[in-house]
């Protein structure tokens, strides 16, 4: 998967890095987690990288394209390496977990605009706020 990274990275102009192939391994594999989680994650394979390291390579894949900042309503900052499509996510109110909804088709009023006071909209984003099943789970055994 590395060689994969490296292709990404390079198609972006983007140096290839130990720090940059750790953070998308990172996401790759934990999607939707804050900064602190990516440094953790960063640091169980290279502890020497330091905090600005890791917010920097964040920085830049996201600018990239490489990956996607979200910040759901009354959230922190998360990331995902999942870009290139018009997915939205789907929230716990309770314990806040993410996960990935694929974009609505067919008949949805809430991806047209009733008026784009002439914008040219080419995405919409969507959060669907609920109870994951685990949380569901604790209500009713409660």
């Amino acid at each position: 998967m590395t060689s994969d990274f490296e292709t990404q990275l390079r198609a972006v102009s983007l140096r290839v890095t130990r720090p940059r192939l750790a953070v998308l391994a990172a996401l790759r594999d934990h999607p939707h987690v804050d900064t602190d989680t990516v440094i953790a994650l960063v640091r169980a394979d290279q502890p020497t990288v330091s905090h600005q390291a890791v917010y920097d390579v964040l920085r830049a894949l996201t600018d990239a394209g490489l990956v996607r900042r979200i910040q759901p309503a009354g959230a922190i900052a998360r990331y995902e390496s999942r870009v290139g499509d018009n997915h939205h996510h789907v929230v716990c109110r309770s314990c806040g977990a993410i996960a990935d909804v694929d974009c609505a088709v067919g008949q949805a009023p809430c991806l047209t605009a009733s008026d784009d006071h002439g914008f040219v909209v080419d995405e919409a984003e969507v959060v669907y706020w609920g109870t994951c099943p685990d949380c569901a789970t604790e209500r009713i055994s409660q």
